[in-house]
């Protein structure tokens, strides 16, 4: 039985799913790597996914974070990757005439964390999702695939995390060709399919289960009256949201149906956190803090098999 792990996207978020792993880390007293025999993840999942895998320097066979220590990274670098000077929302109109954030931030947080780390280092199979927008082609970055080996980790995760209207497109040289690069969401926010199908290739002989682990739901209405006098700008949003959501829902149905009780989904509505993908401030990040820790009480028992338990 191989066991795989799919994380959604959804910015601060993060912190949700890396909670729920970070509980499988103490139950079973091993790291997620060794838990899973493969990770992938979108946008903040892809981040996630990345982290798990990464090795320490000091001890190659050893990873460098534990899901906890990722959780942290949403809590002490949040307000710093979506933080946006005056004069960025002067000149962007809001966000409306260019990226609402400084990609900067992000890439010196992931420097910190990531250093010269490539995939081909990874300690399991790990994936993350991003799309070619001058190609007009989706990407999968695979640890496991010899020309993606030399990437660094640090450009998969800018590149999975460039979500539309917040970061500019990524740039990342695979085998000397320069690809423009944006968030895998705009196409496949939780990536369990793609994971399932690749797990398929990597063992087709061995029965598989998949455990997905979503960011919050969106809950908050789109008031028709509202919507129906929006232009381009009103919908920009509004629309990315929409879509990171719906395919998730779609994913859901469609791994439900392939794995049936192989396949475990964890998500859950927001009532107390903001389900904005940026709202880095303290009260929202501890209330997605109580969200992650809410999760797992709900989910405890059908967790405690993907423990060990």
């Amino acid at each position: 039985m191989k066991t795989i792990l799919s994380i959604d996207g959804g910015g601060i978020r993060g912190i949700i799913p890396a909670l729920v792993v970070a509980h499988l880390e103490k139950a079973s007293g091993k790291p997620a790597c060794q838990l899973f025999d493969l990770m992938a993840g979108t946008s903040t999942g892809g981040i996630i996914a990345m982290g798990l895998a990464a090795p320490d320097p000091s001890q190659p066979d050893q990873p460098r974070y534990r899901a906890k220590d990722l959780a942290d990274l949403y809590e002490r670098h949040g307000r710093e990757i979506f933080s946006r000077s005056l004069w960025k929302g002067i000149t962007s109109t809001g966000g409306l005439t260019d990226e609402t954030y400084s990609h900067r931030p992000l890439e010196d947080v992931l420097h910190a964390y990531f250093g010269d780390h490539t995939l081909g280092e990874c300690l399991c199979p790990v994936m993350a999702t991003a799309y070619d927008i001058e190609a007009r082609d989706t990407l999968f970055f695979k640890s496991w695939k010899p020309r993606h080996h030399a990437i660094p980790l640090k450009q998969v995760c800018r590149a999975t995390s460039a979500a539309p209207t917040y970061f500019e497109p990524a740039e990342v040289e695979i085998e000397g060709v320069s690809h423009a690069l944006i968030d895998g969401g705009v196409y496949i926010n939780s990536p369990a399919v793609s994971a399932y199908a690749e797990a398929t290739r990597l063992w087709p002989d061995e029965p598989i289960r998949l455990l997905s682990l979503g960011t919050g739901e969106l809950t908050r209405p789109i008031w028709r009256d509202e919507a129906r006098d929006w232009g381009k700008a009103g919908w920009l949003k509004p629309l990315l949201d929409s879509m990171f959501d719906g395919a998730a829902d779609a994913v859901d149905y469609q791994m439900a149906h392939f794995l049936g009780d192989r396949y475990t989904r964890l998500q859950l509505t927001l009532d107390k956190a903001n389900d904005d993908m940026d709202d880095a401030t303290a009260g929202n990040i501890e209330n997605l803090k109580r969200a992650g820790r809410a999760l797992v009480r709900k989910y405890k028992d059908g967790l405690a098999s993907f423990a060990g338990g």
